[in-house]
């Protein structure tokens, strides 16, 4: 099967949580700038998650231009991927509205975590698809951003409950690491 309608269908989605997202920021009633400091945490959450909304987008984009083609399985792993991520705008409102206490830092950490283990498995099913000698497998070699992103996030869902904001630092953390998309990639693709 072609890539292309996976893509376009990933592409849409992703905008859509985005829009969510920017709709749940509610302006204040005041017009002095003081009057904004109220929703301080839930500006902070969404940059957030816009953060880690754009990065998947952006290494799933890179992704894509070294697949050739997808099958059943990989349309599902992309729907599972998809469907972590759509639940980001409630964990983010609930978490911001909250101001980042340990039990909505915790479950945001959770979803996290569920959606870097469906983008490992998404690349799992991609490279199962493509095969050893694929350019897909030289790019990504032994994926260890997806390994280490993944405990990463066990540790700080683990500290969220202490030290929520310790657990947001390690979540950026994981955004500094995938914020340059694989550059492998793109030089495996290099003409």
């Amino acid at each position: 099967m072609h890539k292309t309608r996976l893509e376009a269908f990933s592409d849409g989605v992703l905008a859509i949580i985005i829009t969510i997202m920017v709709l749940e920021l509610r302006p204040p009633h005041g017009a002095a700038f003081g009057d904004l400091r109220p929703l301080l945490s839930s500006f902070l959450g969404y940059g957030l998650s816009f953060l880690m909304l754009g990065i998947y987008w952006n290494n799933h984009h890179h992704l894509f231009q070294a697949v050739q083609k997808v099958n059943g399985l990989i349309l599902w792993a992309n729907m599972h991927l998809l469907l972590w991520l759509s639940l980001i705008p409630f964990v983010t409102a609930w978490m911001a509205e909250n101001h980042f206490a340990p039990r909505p830092v915790a479950l945001y950490g959770g979803v996290l975590w569920m959606a870097g283990l469906a983008y490992y498995l998404l690349v799992r099913a991609l490279l199962r698809h493509h095969g050893a000698a694929s350019t897909l497998a030289k790019a990504i070699g032994s994926d260890f951003k997806g390994k280490i992103s993944l405990v990463i996030y066990t540790g700080a869902i683990l500290l969220a409950f202490s030290s929520p904001l310790a657990a947001i630092l390690l979540f950026v953390a994981v955004a500094f690491i995938w914020i340059v998309p694989d550059l492998r990639i793109e030089k495996t693709l290099e003409p």
